[in-house]
């Protein structure tokens, strides 16, 4: 049976520490038996806007040539959270997913369409769209199983899932940096609202804990069933949730309750 696992860190604005460190996740997962492997969103960079221009990379910089490789070589499907892309328009840059398949190749690229630029009840003040353009193609890649692509603030937007359901995702990727306040009250929830409707696993790694003075994020990655079930949950320090992902189940339920082919409206 395939076995998931979403990884939980810590990131700073370290950038070589964080690389290691998600490798050793990594590594912790396929000891584990997992051979679907997320990272979490901004797994390489989690610091101060005025160092972003020195953290972005293009898709074939250092940091994902290395996660294709490690993807090779513990033959693995690799999903490497989050990176900032240069080049977008207007001097920004993009927020980037990249999945790799067990040859290291890169089988696709989500660039996260919905920014988080918001005011948050403990003084927290978000402007992600400042630094961040937003992408715009909704991305459901091969692997194995069909594999949605989507990052953090994407989840409180259900119309993204199922345009991937209808375009037959089975598991969704949700790669978060969520913040404590808002994840104590809406991380679970918006996850498993997200596999009832669309029947779907869900495998959401996770950023934890406090990676500056200002910033703390709520951690908990999980790996979810598409009945709404969690599988496995990281809690609240680094490490990995792993959870078996049994595509005959998942047939079962969506043959049980077809729900997804009483759709009607668009």
């Amino acid at each position: 049976m395939l076995l998931a696992a979403a990884c939980q860190m810590t990131s700073t604005d370290d950038k070589p520490r964080n690389v290691r460190r998600a490798e050793e996740l990594v590594a912790e997962a396929v000891k584990r038996g997992a051979t679907l492997i997320g990272l979490p969103e901004n797994f390489t960079f989690m610091g101060a806007d005025a160092d972003k221009p020195t953290m972005a990379e293009p898709l074939d910089g250092p940091t994902l040539t290395r996660m294709g490789e490690l993807a090779k070589k513990l033959n693995v499907t690799l999903l490497a959270g989050t990176i900032l892309e240069g080049g977008a328009p207007g001097g920004r840059y993009y927020n980037s997913s990249a999945l790799f398949g067990p040859d290291g190749k890169r089988v696709a690229i989500y660039r996260k369409i919905h920014l988080f630029d918001v005011d948050i009840a403990d003084g927290a003040r978000y402007r992600e769209s400042e630094a961040v353009a937003p992408g715009s193609d909704v991305v459901v890649a091969n692997g194995p199983a069909r594999l949605g692509l989507s990052v953090c603030y994407d989840l409180r937007f259900p119309e993204l899932y199922r345009r991937m359901s209808k375009q037959g995702a089975e598991l969704l990727f949700v790669p978060a940096a969520f913040t404590h306040l808002t994840g104590l009250a809406h991380w679970e929830p918006l996850l498993r609202a997200r596999a009832i409707e669309n029947l779907a696993y869900v495998v959401a790694p996770a950023q934890v804990g406090w990676h500056s003075e200002k910033r703390q994020t709520w951690g908990h990655a999980h790996v979810i069933d598409p009945w709404g079930q969690v599988l496995a949950t990281a809690g609240a320090g680094e490490g990995v949730a792993v959870a078996p992902v049994d595509l005959e189940y998942l047939a079962k339920v969506r043959r049980e309750l077809p729900a997804l082919s009483h759709r009607v409206l668009d």
